[in-house]
């Protein structure tokens, strides 16, 4: 199993939402690298779900990934933002996965908390000029991080 941090701006996406929904599609990521991590991605996967672009962002709880990567239909949608005018059926180039909602924080963590965290120092995360939505997460972060939300 392999871990990782994958961003949601709450209106678009919150923990809560998810939780609610039991159940949803990620999709949206247009960002070539982010898109190669949601292929490499796998059934079982544990994420950190982060909310990004919000009043408090940081780390809101666990997800996991329930189906793996597929074309993202969003992209051949032209009411959706996420529409992408060069794909087509044949050659869509970004990929979505199903998720399911494992965990909610009872406090988010936020990104000043996660950068004083020496244990932390490496994630893409918390390192400066990254703004990547999809990253991957050793298994001593992910421990750092899960001892921070205990």
């Amino acid at each position: 199993m392999a871990y990782w941090l994958m961003k949601s701006e709450p209106d678009e996406l919150s923990i809560e939402a998810l939780g609610r929904l039991g159940e949803a599609r990620w999709d949206g990521v247009r960002n070539y690298q982010a898109r190669n991590f949601i292929r490499a991605m796998s059934v079982g996967d544990e994420f950190f779900f982060y909310h990004s672009s919000c009043p408090q962002p940081g780390i809101a709880g666990i997800a996991r990934i329930t189906a793996a990567a597929y074309p993202d239909p969003t992209a051949l949608d032209p009411e959706s933002h996420y529409y992408d005018a060069k794909a087509n059926q044949e050659k869509n180039p970004w990929s979505a996965v199903d998720v399911a909602h494992v965990k909610t924080f009872r406090k988010v963590l936020g990104l000043g908390l996660l950068k004083q965290q020496d244990a932390l120092a490496e994630l893409p995360l918390v390192q400066k000029g990254t703004r990547l939505s999809v990253m991957p997460v050793t298994e001593a972060q992910w421990a750092a991080i899960i001892k921070l939300a205990s």
